[in-house]
């Protein structure tokens, strides 16, 4: 079972901001588990704090911006995209204005200070969204598409067309996030010089300048227009008959735009509020196409709150029939586990398999066979006996006995040739014998019951 992750220690960076030119500092600090990703802007009065998720997203012109209330914090992107590539789930962000700094247009030295101070791993457990089935938005007038694909790890590939003869197509792939700080951190911003202007006009990319972004020269204007933007920009004159790239700083990779999208789009990613297992394809992709794709997979999320594991009935189980009579005092009719496919310190997956013959079905009911919801929650209970005795010595000289059971739910019937998987979880460590647990029942995708229940275990006579 993977951890949530946090800071080990408080970093700091300075620098201006792209879009207001103020002089900037934004603090990362260690969170709590399940805090998430919070931005705080400590320039205002009381402090307040922003969630950063999807939904409070207001603006996608040229970044992220995030609004609530009157509090509002933009450029987000790199810091948030670091954040999640390096794995760390909870994060207090501190910023003294209205944006994050743009630094040199690039993640790479959020991903040096996250390096520099550590990571710590958490006590509750990671809770990964899993991709079941293809999700995908579109949008016909700009042709931007993002689809996502069943995976076992997080994978991005991006593909871009720019009206361009320097950058026409491209695409860039990032199979193994673990490779985000070498391969994709570095990819600085980019813009177009024709761009440039438009933008100034919008009040926009007060701090922009050489050494934060990729500039591309490649219609060609008048020396006087050009002489001009370099004046807007404080820039040397430079001349307006050599087209390409004009930044002092050359290009690390050929596709360095399209790693910078690719980049984009796991910063854009971290405001879903889980990580994810899946495979991103992303055409065209930009900061209005992947909002517009976070906040699906949030509305996803929140109808599939509680996922259904995994279960390949091809693979051997951790714990087969026989295993699970030697721990377990139950006998026909009374065994409702069949096996045990996933086994941790503090989580269990077990399996039952309704069939017609189940003694429960003649007398419940006759004409409409259903399971009774105690023995659902019985069974639950019996995999989480499992779980239990699986931290003592000598299990098979233990028994298993409820003391209480809460909130207990049942959303819709178990029928025959229903195949359930259980997942019970500790709440609490056993002591003295007693533990607390949280079980779920699943059919397919859905829950079909849950229950919280407080059993003591017993050494035999």
């Amino acid at each position: 079972m993977y951890k949530q992750k946090t800071l080990k220690g408080s970093f700091s960076l300075f620098g201006k901001g792209l879009h207001t030119g103020l002089s900037l500092t934004v603090t990362f600090n260690p969170a709590p588990e399940n805090h998430g990703y919070k931005i705080q802007r400590i320039d205002l009065e009381g402090q307040p704090t922003i969630d950063a998720v999807a939904e409070k997203v207001v603006d996608t012109q040229r970044g992220t911006v995030l609004q609530s209330g009157d509090v509002r914090v933009s450029t987000v992107e790199h810091g948030l995209a670091a954040l999640y590539a390096l794995g760390i789930d909870n994060c207090l962000i501190q910023v003294n204005g209205p944006e994050f700094p743009i630094l040199d247009g690039s993640s790479a030295l959020y991903v040096e200070k996250i390096n520099q101070v550590g990571v710590e791993e958490q006590n509750a457990p990671k809770d990964y969204y899993i991709i079941r089935h293809k999700i995908e938005v579109k949008d016909e007038e700009s042709g931007s598409c993002i689809t996502i694909l069943p995976d076992e790890e997080f994978s991005i590939t991006a593909m871009c067309s720019f009206e361009s003869k320097f950058i026409n197509s491209q695409f860039a792939t990032l199979d193994d996030i673990s490779t985000f700080g070498k391969e994709i951190a570095p990819a600085r911003t980019f813009v177009f010089v024709r761009d440039i202007e438009p933008l100034l006009k919008a009040n926009l990319i007060k701090g922009g300048d050489m050494e934060n972004a990729i500039v591309i020269y490649e219609r060609q204007i008048t020396q006087e227009q050009l002489d001009q933007l370099a004046d807007l920009l404080h820039v040397p004159h430079m001349d307006a008959t050599n087209l390409g790239y004009i930044q002092p700083k050359p290009l690390v990779w050929e596709n360095e735009c399209t790693r910078h999208k690719l980049l984009d789009i796991i910063g854009d990613m971290a405001l879903i509020g889980k990580p994810l297992k899946g495979r991103i394809i992303a055409t065209r992709p930009g900061h209005t196409i992947n909002n517009k794709f976070a906040r699906l997979l949030r509305r996803e999320i929140r109808k599939h709150e509680i996922q259904a594991p995994i279960y390949d009935p091809n693979d051997a189980p951790i714990m087969d029939n026989i295993r699970i009579r030697e721990l377990l005092p139950h006998r026909y009719p009374m065994q409702l586990v069949d096996k045990v496919i996933a086994l941790g310190p503090t989580s269990i997956v077990g399996v039952k398999n309704v069939t017609s013959n189940e003694p429960f079905f003649t007398g419940h009911f006759p004409q409409e066979p259903v399971m009774p919801g105690v023995l659902q929650i019985e069974a639950m209970a019996q995999c989480g006996g499992l779980l239990v005795l699986n931290t003592v010595e000598e299990p098979e000289r233990w028994s298993t006995y409820f003391l209480k059971i809460d909130e207990v739910k049942f959303r819709q019937k178990v029928v025959p040739g229903d195949t359930l998987l259980f997942r019970v979880e500790l709440l609490h460590p056993l002591r003295h014998g007693i533990s607390t647990m949280r079980g779920y029942m699943f059919v397919g995708d859905q829950v079909v019951s849950e229950a919280t229940f407080t059993a003591q275990i017993v050494k035999n006579k």
